[in-house]
């Protein structure tokens, strides 16, 4: 009778185990909401920043091979340089953790460079474009692209 409960015991630890997820995912990402550029600037260099959420439910750690941004432009308000639907590649992108240990959780923090062109403030009209950001991961378990939950906005003069 003893040996039939410790064999119940088994079956049910093992099935408790394989409900167990076992995959890598990227989640809840979100990017700076605004930047202000600078009045009278063309072409300023600023960095940009983003948060995902990574979950590794596989029994190895999940390494973080290279990343890549790009922004596209939603809308405008104002006066802009581009018009909607141009996109930007941005083209240096760091990132840190660089790896996720098995059956763990992490905040990946991403950063990447933008620049932006405004007028002297308080010398017209203001302007502002709002951007979708999604980033794009190479892991060892694969690849994945996955977008800011907001927008990211850039307010001139």
């Amino acid at each position: 009778m003893l040996w039939r409960l410790a064999l119940v015991a088994l079956v049910m630890l093992c099935a408790c185990a394989s409900n167990e997820p076992s995959s890598f995912s990227l989640t809840g990402a979100a990017v700076d909401a605004s930047y202000w550029c600078p009045g009278g600037s063309h072409d300023a260099p600023y960095d940009v920043h983003a948060t995902i959420d990574a979950r590794n439910g596989t029994a190895n750690a999940v390494s973080i091979q290279s990343a890549s941004a790009t922004m596209t432009l939603a809308s405008v308000t104002g006066n802009w340089l581009e018009k909607v639907g141009d996109r930007y590649e941005a083209p240096k992108v760091t990132f840190d953790p660089a790896s996720v240990a098995a059956g763990s959780s992490a905040h990946i923090k991403v950063t990447f460079g933008s620049a932006c062109t405004s007028g002297q403030y308080n010398a017209g009209k203001s302007s502002e474009g709002d951007y979708t950001v999604t980033v794009h991961m190479t892991t060892s378990a694969g690849s994945y692209s996955i977008s800011a939950s907001n927008r990211h906005s850039i307010l001139a003069a």
